[in-house]
């Protein structure tokens, strides 16, 4: 069955935007807002925040856990088939029993995902990008911008500056330097290499390379070990989604400052501010949510522990939720 039948909905309503049924829930926008119904009750949204979190959704495969795209509609990540929710993590829902969650198989919601992109996108809007970096999301419907909405995530085969790396480090990789990192240095390092270990040892700038991504909370993948996964992101405005961990985050901040709500990950009730400035490291535990705000361009390094066992170890308690216990 092609993505086309599968999440074929009807014609294009009075917007020019076609509607979009997947199980239970129905997704309908228009000029302003994306209106979502389900058996047990409805939700509307800006269409902007909206396909922002849509977009980090399918760029990042349904990540890590949860990822809310507000306080009622999500989707919960199980690495095969994913859940998608409407107050699942709110308490008011639940006690109203106004809840609901369904669970689809990766490829079925993340096809009926990537439909709704591409018809919801208009043709001068970028979800990737920072609000000065581009146009609007509101109005009637105005062609496609199908190069930002299948834009894929860089990553790494083993580290960045390796043979056969995705090469976005120079002027000649077609990606500028970012106008918020125009005095970044660009000075590469230089290496002296045994002969016979050139595919095995090498050195990057790697704040040059972090200042020529071209959009916002979208981590790169630069070196893999194992599980390891380094994941470099750079960040503007606040983080489109509400992200609830299934394991361990850690969080080094390279340049300028972000400010994160921290919530409990069930209930959304507050459990810290954290305000990281260049050179703090932090690390979110595996039972919160969090969303971060940048008021300027920064950098930020991801850890993650790419490891499948670790969500059932957390859930079974035989992982701890925090790193350290003091």
């Amino acid at each position: 069955m092609s993505n086309e039948s599968l999440v074929s909905s009807g014609e294009a309503n009075e917007h020019g935007y076609r509607p979009f049924t997947l199980g239970g829930f129905h997704f309908d926008r228009d000029e302003h807002f994306v209106h979502i119904t389900w058996p047990t009750g409805r939700h509307e949204a800006a269409i902007e925040p909206f396909l922002k979190a849509l977009m980090r959704d399918v760029a990042w495969n349904f990540f890590y856990g949860t990822v809310n795209f507000d306080a009622v509609i999500g989707t919960l990540n199980h690495y095969g088939n994913v859940d998608l929710f409407a107050g699942r993590f709110n308490q008011a829902y639940r006690e109203a029993e106004l809840d609901h969650t369904e669970n689809f198989p990766h490829d079925e919601i993340k096809a009926t995902f990537e439909a709704m992109l591409g018809d919801w996108v208009n043709e001068s809007f970028d979800p990737f990008a920072a609000p000065q970096e581009t146009g609007s999301a509101y109005g009637l419907k105005s062609g496609a911008n199908t190069a930002a909405v299948t834009r894929t995530r860089i990553a790494a085969n083993r580290m960045v500056g390796l043979p056969d790396d995705e090469p976005l480090r120079s002027d000649e990789s077609g990606y500028p330097v970012n106008r918020m990192f125009a005095d970044v240095d660009q000075t590469e390092p230089h290496v002296e290499v045994v002969p016979g270990f050139e595919s095995e040892v090498s050195a990057f700038n790697f704040f040059a390379y972090l200042s020529r991504s071209d959009v916002t909370w979208n981590p790169s993948v630069v070196s893999v070990c194992r599980d390891s996964l380094f994941c470099p992101t750079t960040e503007e405005f606040i983080l489109p989604i509400i992200h609830g961990n299934d394991r361990v985050e850690w969080f080094v901040q390279l340049s300028d400052e972000i400010v994160w709500e921290v919530e409990d990950r069930d209930t959304g009730k507050p459990r810290a501010k954290v305000i990281m400035k260049a050179g703090d490291c932090a690390a979110m535990p595996a039972d919160i949510r969090h969303q971060g705000f940048s008021p300027k361009r920064s950098m930020l390094l991801v850890w993650e522990n790419n490891s499948s066992e670790l969500p059932g170890q957390i859930a079974r308690g035989e992982a701890p939720v925090v790193p350290v216990r003091f």
